[in-house]
C-alpha cells in the first residue's frame, strides 16, 4: 500500500511558501473559485513524487484509510473538492505552471545566492522527451491515419544530432551556471517547435541578476538576440559554419560553450535520472505531458528549497531524497 510519509507532508506544505505570480488586473467572468492554485499544485506534488499520472489513480490513494492526515492539508474551509472539480482544475493546471517555476526558480537564487563567487549566467536548451505507445509515421500522420489507439497524436517528430529522429515532446529550460544547478524558466512543447522561438516565452522569467544567456546554436537567431537586448542580457552563441572557427572570439565562446554543457547537459541527465525520462513519458497528450513533466520541474525546486533550510547539500542526494518522501 502507498503511504504518506511525513517528508511528503513537509513538501506539500511548503507550497504554500511559493511566491505567487501577480494576480489578472480583471477577474474572469463567472462564479468565483472556491479552491485556490495551490490546493491543485499540493496534489499535484503527490502525483509527481508517487508516480501517478491520472488523476483518477491520485484520487483513489487519496482514499485509501493511511492518506486520512494528508487529505487534511488538502481542504479548504472544511471542504474537499469533488472528483469532477479534481479533474477540471488539475487539466487547468500546467497553464500556470511556467510563470510559477519562475518565481520560484527567481526565490531560490535570492536565497541561495548561487552567483556569489561566479558569472551571473544562466544556460539555455531544450531535452527530447519520448512519447508513449509509439511513433506516428509521416505518411501516416499525412493521411490522418492512427495506426493503432496507444500513439500519442498531439506529440511531434524532431531530429537530434546524438538521438537523431525522435518522437515526442521537447522540455526547453534555463538553469543556473554555478556550483548549484537551479532550474530558472520551464516550458514543454511538442518535439517540432522551435527552440528559439520558446526561448522567448523563458527569458522574461529569469531573475534581475542574470548577466550572460549560454545556448546552443540553436538560439543563434535574430529573435533572440533582440529579446536578451530588451532584457539586458548578452547572449553567447555556439556559432554556425564549418569548423574550426577562426575569429577573435573563439576562445571565448569556447570557454563558454563549456560552461553552458558541463551546468545544462548535466542537469538534464540529472533531471531525467530522478524522474525517469530516459524512457518514454507515462503520460498521453499535451495537458497531461505539460503537468508530468512541468510538475517534476517544481518538485525538484521544492526538494531544493526543502534542503536549503534544512542545511543539507542541494544537488548531491536529491534523488533518494524524493524517493524516500
Amino acid at each position: 500500500m502507498i503511504s504518506a510519509t511525513p517528508l511528503l507532508s513537509k513538501l506539500i506544505l511548503l507550497v504554500d511558501l511559493i511566491p505567487q505570480p501577480p494576480p489578472p488586473e480583471k477577474r474572469k467572468r463567472g462564479r468565483p473559485q472556491t479552491y485556490n492554485d495551490t490546493l491543485f499544485l499540493k496534489v499535484l506534488i503527490i502525483m509527481i513524487i508517487k508516480r501517478l499520472h491520472k488523476v483518477g489513480e491520485v484520487l483513489a490513494v487519496l482514499d485509501q484509510p493511511d492518506m486520512a492526515h494528508l487529505r487534511v492539508l488538502l481542504t479548504h474551509n472544511g471542504r474537499y473538492p469533488s472528483r469532477r472539480t479534481w479533474e477540471r482544475r488539475l487539466k487547468k493546471l500546467p497553464q500556470g505552471l511556467p510563470a510559477l517555476i519562475g518565481c520560484l526558480g527567481r526565490e531560490l537564487v535570492g536565497l541561495i545566492q548561487p552567483w556569489a563567487e561566479c558569472g551571473r549566467a544562466v544556460a539555455i536548451d531544450s531535452t527530447l522527451l519520448r512519447a508513449r505507445g509509439g511513433v506516428w509515421h509521416k505518411k501516416d500522420r499525412q493521411a490522418e491515419h492512427v495506426p493503432h489507439s496507444r500513439i500519442d497524436t498531439e506529440a511531434n517528430w524532431t531530429k537530434s544530432g546524438w538521438h537523431g529522429w525522435v518522437y515526442g515532446w521537447k522540455l526547453h529550460l534555463v538553469t543556473t551556471v554555478a556550483a548549484v544547478w537551479i532550474p530558472l524558466a520551464a516550458e514543454l512543447t511538442p518535439a517540432n517547435e522551435a527552440d528559439n522561438n520558446v526561448a522567448l516565452l523563458l527569458l522574461p522569467q529569469l531573475p534581475e541578476q542574470v548577466r550572460y544567456v549560454l545556448g546552443d546554436t540553436h538560439y543563434n537567431a535574430p529573435n533572440v538576440e533582440a529579446a536578451c537586448d530588451e532584457y539586458d542580457l548578452i547572449l553567447v552563441t555556439t556559432k554556425r559554419g564549418p569548423y574550426p572557427h577562426t575569429d577573435e572570439g573563439v576562445e571565448v565562446r569556447r570557454v563558454f560553450h563549456k560552461l553552458r554543457s558541463l551546468a545544462i547537459e548535466n542537469f538534464n541527465e540529472h533531471f531525467k535520472g530522478i524522474f525517469e525520462g530516459h524512457e518514454q513519458v507515462p503520460t498521453k497528450g499535451l495537458v497531461a505531458t505539460q503537468r508530468f513533466a512541468l510538475g517534476a520541474i517544481l518538485v525538484y525546486q521544492l526538494g531544493i528549497l526543502y534542503r536549503y533550510k534544512q542545511g543539507l547539500s542541494l544537488n548531491q542526494g536529491l534523488k533518494a531524497f524524493l524517493r524516500a518522501a
